[in-house]
């Protein structure tokens, strides 16, 4: 029997997390639960993955300290880190909106801070902690950071959230030529619009028909399609796709 990997997925508490957790769990993989203010749903998260031996860890990527303290009790927990997936973002809502232009000040600065904050130097943090453990153990691994379309096709309502994806995408190419003597592969996976619950209301709502005809496939994403691809990604038989960004978009936009 193949030796259990230990997987820590970043921002695990619904959506594309959530499945990604399961789909590990699903393939007898030990999975680290990361969750940084949602602790009831993270807990929903770890009740519904399959075996033992899996554990929730807290913490706001926001804060440096924090982002490398996480990675310190994942590996207290499961013995190691062999795969992690960088998921947690802070997404785009109604709330944080920050047109250039129209923006007040506060509202702008605070949104760039804050998105780059979690979104890219989370990201960033959490790798060069998992990445130091495993060329200190010498052990092989995978990282896989969810990106989005937004940084390709750009995002006029968040402009910060596409340009931290788009800089996670960089910095993980960046990586995966540092980190691929040591045999950790780096990838990125690029999704267009998913149907997890934050979304469920604008996908029900007027703009529902016209988020779907995005695609010429007439609907959008599941978590369930891009937890797929992420787990190919962090399996040894895509290593040689170490650098690739993957588009998960059903074609909706192309480059």
């Amino acid at each position: 029997m193949a030796e259990r990997r230990k997987a820590l997925v970043t921002g695990a508490s619904r959506g594309i997390g959530r499945a990604t957790a399961r789909a590990f769990s699903e393939l007898g993989d030990q999975v680290a639960v990361h969750y940084s203010s949602r602790r009831d749903d993270a807990e929903k998260t770890l009740a519904l993955l399959q075996g033992d031996g899996h554990t929730l860890i807290g913490g706001d990527l926001g804060d440096p300290e924090a982002a490398r303290t996480l990675v310190a009790d994942a590996v207290a927990q499961l013995g190691a880190v062999d795969v992690l997936v960088n998921n947690a973002a802070v997404a785009p809502t109604a709330s944080n909106q920050h047109r250039v232009g129209e923006a007040e000040w506060d509202e702008w600065t605070g949104a760039w801070q804050r998105m780059f904050a979690v979104n890219l130097h989370g990201a960033v943090n959490v790798t060069w902690a998992v990445a130091r453990r495993l060329v200190e153990r010498g052990a092989p691994g995978a990282i896989v950071n969810v990106g989005s379309r937004g940084a390709f096709r750009g995002e006029a309502d968040h402009p910060a959230y596409a340009a931290s994806k788009a800089a996670l995408h960089a910095f993980g190419q960046s990586a995966a030529i540092t980190l691929a003597p040591h045999g950790i592969s780096v990838t990125s996976v690029a999704p267009g619009f998913i149907a997890t619950e934050r979304q469920a209301a604008k996908l029900d709502g007027a703009e529902g028909d016209g988020v779907r005809e995005q695609s010429p496939f007439g609907r959008v994403g599941t978590p369930e399609e891009v937890a797929a691809a992420i787990v190919h990604l962090a399996s040894p038989e895509a290593q040689w796709s170490s650098g690739a960004i993957l588009d998960l978009n059903g074609a909706s936009y192309l480059r």
